[in-house]
């Protein structure tokens, strides 16, 4: 090797070294340097001069060194301290979300925001936390929290002479003998100004006054009128709704298109399937008309809204004998009644007098105690203790307790509840602030 190549293999070594140093320096020189601002600040906290601490803790954690979260720390109690004065609550709250946001980020870290939230009611801060840290952690101190805080609770203020079980985050209501829409809050979209109104769906809902049958937007402008002569409408879902013309029941679009297919009686479609009769039996019809249930039972147990199959799931009944079909196989037990399954969970069925709920596998998983029973609907059921309705969570235990004189099961984070002063919606504070049940 010539002396050149020697020379330039030394220059290289040194030059690393250099920086090996340099970078050493550099390191020893953050540590040293957030110390010297924790020393100061430290001092100051011991004085109770705390109003100038802080700034200095600030410095201190813009090093990121190992003990940068122990400082982090001692920054929040300071900006609890000052809550109150201009300007903390955004820092405490900024702090806390930085801390959150990290890869590692602690449960206790979830814990302590989610708190702070609840404290000063801001419910929907403290439901995003919760989702966020127990998808993050799966701690089961924020499950335990937030399992505890989910049923919060609004009803609104105005009365209805009735409200229908609620869809796509629409509810059906009558005052005075006239029908409406209201959103799940219980605000009203379009008044009671219809002698009959479907459920909404696809922007529209199909409304009659007179003889008349048309269908409206959501502010309750006509949009299409039906020429056919129909008499009578069921619910509209699946861009199908039902109509009831020259004696039997027709599917039609939301363009008033008709289809071949007629029945004796037909039920609201769900998931592209409708409880139809035919032949005086009861069976089970998609939107292609194939029966996926064959038509040979006295009766498909349907909901309010006409509902009967859901989770691959139906009951059927023959006689006095309800049985549930799961995939056209019958599963479990034989019941004395019934109610549908909803999209999740399970079905409210009827022993020896008494309501509990089985799954899809014909499984009791909540035993039979209740005068009635609901089906459950987004993570809550609805059940009759003695004289009241109460609303019970998939653990079976009682979380809306306010006893109502009936209830009905949730849809879209609301509930119509009859109370002394007329019908209202109940509304979970999640469900409208975050737009969703975990």
């Amino acid at each position: 090797m010539n002396r050149f190549k020697i020379m330039m293999i030394i220059l290289v070594c040194v030059v690393l070294l250099a920086v090996s140093w340099l970078v050493a320096i550099t390191a020893k020189s953050d540590v040293d340097k957030q110390a010297d601002f924790v020393s100061q600040a430290e001092e100051l906290i011991r004085d109770g001069v705390i109003i100038r601490a802080y700034p200095l803790l600030e410095e201190a954690i813009l090093y990121d060194t190992d003990d940068s979260l122990r400082i982090e720390n001692m920054l929040k109690k300071i900006y609890l301290e000052l809550i109150e004065q201009t300007g903390f609550r955004r820092k405490y709250v900024e702090l806390l979300e930085k801390q959150m946001s990290r890869e590692d980020a602690h449960s206790d870290v979830f814990m302590e925001a989610a708190e702070y939230h609840l404290s000063i009611r801001r419910h929907a801060d403290a439901f995003e936390v919760l989702r966020d840290g127990i998808e993050k952690t799966g701690s089961k101190q924020l499950i335990d929290l937030y399992e505890q805080e989910r049923y919060v609770y609004r009803i609104n203020r105005t009365n209805y002479d009735l409200v229908m079980t609620g869809y796509n985050s629409y509810f059906q209501i009558q005052t005075d003998g006239l029908w409406g829409l209201a959103r799940s809050d219980g605000s009203v979209i379009i008044p009671c100004q219809f002698d009959k109104i479907s459920t909404f769906s696809m922007g529209m809902a199909v409304a009659k006054n007179g003889n008349e049958i048309f269908a409206v937007d959501r502010n309750g402008n006509r949009i299409l009128k039906l020429h056919a002569n129909a008499t009578d409408f069921g619910s509209f879902s699946d861009n199908r709704v039902t109509l009831s013309m020259d004696g039997a029941w027709h599917r039609a679009t939301s363009e008033f298109e008709f289809g071949a297919a007629t029945f004796e009686e037909i039920g609201m479609h769900n998931g592209g399937n409708a409880a139809a009769k035919q032949n005086g039996k009861w069976g089970v019809v998609n939107l292609s008309s194939e029966w996926i249930v064959p038509a040979e039972y006295d009766e498909i147990i349907m909901d309010e809204l006409g509902r009967s199959y859901s989770q691959s799931a139906v009951f059927v009944k023959n006689g006095n004998n309800v049985t549930l079909l799961v995939d056209g196989e019958q599963v479990g037990d034989v019941y004395e009644d019934a109610r549908p399954f909803g999209d999740e969970y399970y079905a409210a069925v009827k022993k020896n007098g008494l309501w509990g709920f089985i799954d899809t596998t014909g499984n009791v998983v909540i035993n039979y105690q209740y005068e009635d029973a609901l089906s459950f609907g987004q993570h809550l059921a609805a059940v009759k203790v003695g004289e009241f309705w109460v609303y019970i969570n998939v653990r079976g235990k009682v979380v809306i307790e306010d006893e109502f004189l009936e209830a009905k099961s949730f849809s879209g984070g609301s509930a119509p509840v009859l109370t002394d002063g007329g019908w209202r919606i109940l509304s979970l504070v999640e469900f409208i602030t975050i737009g969703g049940l975990f």
